[in-house]
């Protein structure tokens, strides 16, 4: 698999025969891509269970269930998936799994990260600075600016902003780390041939051409309420921590706030939005948890915890 800081994927026959065999697998042990079966696959695989090499899976359950399943599948599947990949890489994607270099760094330290990611664009080592701002579709004017400012501020410092997608504080976010000239990471809640909302398909390109449009699922998935809030663990988990812009008491935000700090993550929340939530207040007490009243707050932050290397 190509390095992670190239924009297409350069994949060996070994591989390529290896993400194949991971897909028709995960049809079997993972069909949906998400819960229990998908983080314990992902284990199987980051300990070599698919591809022979030397791991700690020996003797274990996790890896009769992995070896089970591979005695399952078929050499046409293996062959479909093969091909599919080739499909899909004439379109600019490529796929990476948790064995390899171009994993983001960050997700493979939480501990219910997807086996694999598909990936229109690139990922880089800087991604390592990535902070998530995210928030309600419907957002106020203030809130539209307040992401905005924010993305396009920590882009300006060498963060990359993370988002998913969505109308509003989302794709305010995209559209303000553009703007800078600075790269950001968009995580769908579909496949990655799947753009959603679609008025948002041009942004998605532009964002593909400063930094990657990445997805969990099998290529065609369309949304539904279950693959929202998998799409909300990977913002979190390729974050090293989430701003909350504007966000409702059922907002796909706050879960992904709740997410974060279970990832051990920072959250920042907009001192806006203490005021005006009673759950942002109620989640501000959190230890990781804190209110911000401009993004330098966040910048020191990640600076501290992530200081850019000295070229």
């Amino acid at each position: 698999m190509a390095g992670p800081d190239r924009g297409c994927a350069v994949v060996s026959v070994d591989d390529h025969r290896r993400h194949a065999l991971l897909l028709a697998l995960a049809e079997i042990l993972s069909p949906h891509l998400t819960g229990a079966s998908s983080y314990r696959l992902a284990q199987a695989v980051a300990m070599g269970a698919i591809d022979g090499r030397p791991g700690s899976l020996a003797d274990s359950d996790d890896e009769q269930w992995a070896a089970e399943g591979l005695s399952q599948v078929s050499e046409t599947r293996v062959s479909f998936w093969a091909e599919e990949l080739h499909r899909l890489s004439l379109r600019g994607v490529w796929m990476t799994d948790v064995r390899d270099v171009s994993y983001p760094a960050n997700l493979a330290m939480v501990h219910n990260q997807p086996p694999f990611l598909l990936v229109r664009g690139t990922l880089a080592p800087l991604d390592s600075r990535a902070v998530a701002v995210v928030g309600t579709r419907h957002p106020s004017p203030e809130g539209n600016d307040a992401s905005a400012r924010i993305a396009a501020e920590l882009t300006k410092r060498n963060i990359t902003v993370v988002s998913g997608m969505a109308l509003g504080i989302d794709s305010q976010a995209h559209r303000g780390a553009l703007s800078a000239g600075g790269r950001t990471i968009a995580v769908f809640g579909t496949g990655i041939e799947r753009i959603y909302p679609a008025k948002n398909r041009e942004l998605a390109d532009e964002v593909t051409r400063s930094g990657a449009c990445v997805s969990q699922f099998w290529p065609t998935t369309t949304g539904a309420k279950w693959t929202f809030p998998a799409r909300n663990l990977v913002t979190s988990g390729i974050s090293v921590g989430t701003v909350v812009v504007e966000a409702g008491e059922t907002s796909g935000a706050r879960l992904q706030a709740e997410a974060a700090l279970k990832h051990g993550k920072r959250v920042f929340l907009l001192r806006s939005l203490v005021d005006a939530q009673p759950w942002a207040r109620a989640i501000v007490d959190r230890p990781g948890a804190v209110a911000v009243d401009s993004v330098d707050e966040v910048i020191r932050a990640v600076d501290a915890e992530l200081p850019l290397p000295v070229s």
